[in-house]
This record gives structure tokens, C-alpha cells and sequence, in this order.
């Protein structure tokens, strides 16, 4: 039954979701998709936390989002990850509107009554990382009332679990926009022609996110659920029309604080082995050796700067809104800092417990894991270094005399 009592925190709330996932990941590894998640995010009450006030929602606001997922990976980090990716897009809606009232309304109602997530699906087999350019392949055209949805989308996080795939569509050539246009066909999860093939399962990381392909087979779109049209060749971003590369948004910091929660859970874990440790040729608990210390050391260290940079970041964005047209470069420097911390305690966290940390005795092995997914999320290295490096330029480039 979902909860509908008054404001509970967030964090406490994913304290207690966390613990019980956690729970679920010992007994049941992680193989196939945690549907009984998903099933407490809704009736416990995370989801509400996503939705606006005025549509029923509760309405958290950016930095409890931020610390909110962080511990709710602790517990399970792809459950967690499907939920941040619902929190990127439900940030930018209910903050921007670019959506007619109505169907915002819509979409809002049928996730309080019926759970379920919502996420964009625009990466596809030709096209590649959504985060370097390229039109979809995915095509709609007109029929009566609406459209019809054809295409192919890979990488579609949480694909079980949601209740709303927002698809990246091309459109006809019109007299408006001669080259045709981009759009977000909002596709009901159960639409006739929706077909979702699960391709993840054995991947290396967050094995139970769901990560699907998803085929549009003929799927018609009512006319008044195509939303956010713009000719092909122009920015897409704000409603403002300011360009917003992927990943550089102020709720991609959800998603940053998964892999530090990923980071923190190998650390407990790591602390948790250390301290409970005794071999007989030592007689005490292997935390009391020098090596064992520093490799703890190293990885709060490293946890503890990227938390910091994080919740800065969020801060910032809420309470200097002034700031808000140069933080892109920090939101990066969040994620670069977040993930990078992940894999490098998750990997220090195996040398703490040495060969017992390649068994699934251990969550250790599974925290590496699901850290190495962190790389690939946008903006990857190479596209975040490249966005510091040129706000740095920037601010410090000398003025001629």
C-alpha cells in the first residue's frame, strides 16, 4: 500500500530501502532485474519524492535528492541508478515545464497510482553515446490522432521497471523545419508494439538495471503526447533554448552520487572485513596492520573530497542561482571525481581482503564492479576533463593590456 503520511525524510527513508535491497543483493546475487525494488520504491514513497507538490508529489528538493541516492546505493547501486535517471528527467520537468500542463499532469498522476519510472531512450546501435552528437534513426509518422513509433533504442536503464519511455524520434520534413524535426515521443510502458528484450543480465556492471533493448514495432503516439519538437540542426536543453550537453544538468548530481554511494558501500564493507578478520598466524584482527590502515585511509580520502566537491555543487546551484551559468564545469568535476573515487576504493577495498574479496561471500567483488559502470556514464573522462579544461582556460586567460 503506498505511504501517504505526512513529509518522512529522504535520507532515512533510503537508509531503509537501502538495507533492504542490500539484504536482497546477499541472498539473491545479482542476476536478474529486483522487481520487489522497485515494487518498495513506490509503496514506500521514494518515488513521490521525484514529483512536483501541485501534481501530488512531495517534492524533494536537489542536495536531499543528492544525499538521498548516495545511500540508497549503498543498498543496491542499479536499483538506485534507475532511480537517479528518473530524477534527471523529473528535475528538469518539474522545474522547466516544457511539456503542455496537461500531459505533465498525466504522466504525474499514473506514476503516483501505478509506480513505475520514467526515463529517455535516445541511445541507439549506430548512434552511439547520446553524449557526442547524432540524430536518432528512430523515425514517427503521421497517422490519425497521432503518430506511429518505429525504431530500435539500446541501454534503456530500468526498461522493466518503467512506466514511461521518453523516445527520441525523427520527424518529417515540414514547411517549418525543411530538414525535419526532433522530438520526445512519451510512450506508455504496455503500448501495443513496445517489445522489451533483456540484454544485460550477464554484463559486467549493475546487473539488475535493466539495462534492455527496446523495440518499437508500429507503436502509435497520441498527437498530444509528441512533445518538445525542434527543427534538426538546432540545440536541444532548456526551455529556454540554451544548449545542455548530457550529464552537465544539476540532476545529473544524483546520478554522480550513485558510484560515490558505490564507493562508500565498498569502504563499510572493506572497515567491516578489516575489523572482523582474525587469522590465526596474526591472533588479532587484521585492521591493527599498518598496510591495512593506509589502504582504508586512501579510500576515505579519496570518498571524502568527492562528497565534498558533490554537495557543494548542489548547494551552489539551489542557493547562488547567479552561479548557476558556470557550474556545468563543477557539475563535471563532481561526476569525473564521484566515479574515478568509486573505482579506485572498490579496487582498494579487493586488496584490503585479498583473495576472500573475489567470492560472492563478500559484496566487495560486486562493488567493483558496479564502480566501472561510472566511466561510461556521461560526460565520460575525456568529455569531462575537456569541460574543466576549458572553463579553467577561460576564467584564467590574461586580458591584453
Amino acid at each position: 500500500m503506498l505511504r501517504t503520511e505526512g513529509p518522512c525524510s529522504a535520507l532515512a527513508l533510503a537508509d531503509s530501502l537501502a538495507q533492504r535491497f542490500a539484504a536482497r543483493a546477499r541472498q539473491q546475487g545479482d542476476h536478474g532485474f529486483p522487481h520487489e525494488n522497485h515494487r518498495d520504491l513506490h509503496e514506500q514513497g521514494y518515488l513521490r519524492l521525484l514529483l512536483p507538490r501541485d501534481h501530488g508529489g512531495t517534492e524533494a528538493g536537489l542536495v536531499e535528492m543528492v544525499q538521498a541516492q548516495e545511500r540508497l546505493a549503498r543498498g543496491d547501486a542499479a536499483t538506485a541508478l534507475i532511480t537517479a535517471m528518473a530524477a534527471v528527467v523529473m528535475g528538469r520537468l518539474r522545474e522547466e515545464r516544457p511539456w503542455p500542463e496537461a500531459v505533465f499532469a498525466e504522466v504525474c498522476k499514473a506514476m503516483l497510482r501505478q509506480g513505475g519510472g520514467i526515463n529517455s531512450c535516445v541511445t541507439e546501435p549506430e548512434l552511439g553515446s547520446i553524449s557526442r552528437g547524432g540524430v536518432p534513426r528512430s523515425r514517427a509518422t503521421p497517422a490519425p490522432g497521432g503518430w506511429v513509433v518505429e525504431g530500435h533504442k539500446i541501454f534503456v536503464t530500468g526498461a522493466p521497471a518503467l512506466g514511461w519511455f521518453l523516445t527520441a524520434v525523427v520527424l518529417p520534413p515540414s514547411s517549418a523545419a525543411p530538414d525535419g524535426e526532433v522530438a520526445t515521443a512519451i510512450v506508455g510502458a504496455g503500448s501495443p508494439g513496445l517489445r522489451i528484450v533483456e540484454t544485460w543480465n550477464d554484463a559486467l556492471s549493475l546487473r539488475g538495471c535493466g539495462n534492455a533493448d527496446v523495440f518499437y514495432d508500429k507503436v502509435f503516439v497520441p498527437e498530444h503526447l509528441m512533445v518538445e519538437r525542434r527543427p534538426i540542426g538546432t540545440p536541444s536543453g532548456s526551455a529556454s533554448g540554451k544548449a545542455s550537453a548530457p550529464g552537465l544538468g544539476p540532476w545529473s548530481l544524483t546520478v554522480a552520487a550513485v558510484y560515490l554511494g558505490v564507493g562508500q558501500a565498498a569502504l563499510e564493507a572493506a572497515c567491516d572485513y578489516a575489523n572482523n578478520r582474525v587469522p590465526t598466524a596474526l591472533g588479532r584482527p587484521i585492521a591493527e596492520q599498518v598496510h591495512i590502515q593506509q589502504r582504508i585511509g586512501e579510500m576515505q580520502a579519496a570518498l571524502l573530497a568527492a562528497r565534498a566537491l558533490l554537495l557543494e555543487t548542489a548547494h551552489a546551484w539551489v542557493e547562488q542561482p547567479e552561479l548557476r551559468p558556470s557550474l556545468p564545469a563543477r557539475i563535471a568535476a563532481a561526476k569525473y571525481l564521484c566515479t574515478n573515487a568509486a573505482c579506485a576504493a572498490t579496487e582498494s577495498g579487493l586488496r584490503v581482503a585479498g583473495g576472500f574479496s573475489l567470492t560472492s561471500a563478500l559484496s566487495l567483488e560486486r562493488h567493483f564492479r558496479d564502480a566501472r559502470a561510472g566511466l561510461f556514464q556521461p560526460p565520460q573522462d575525456d568529455l569531462a576533463l575537456g569541460v574543466i579544461g576549458r572553463d579553467a582556460l577561460t576564467q584564467f586567460r590574461r586580458r591584453p593590456a
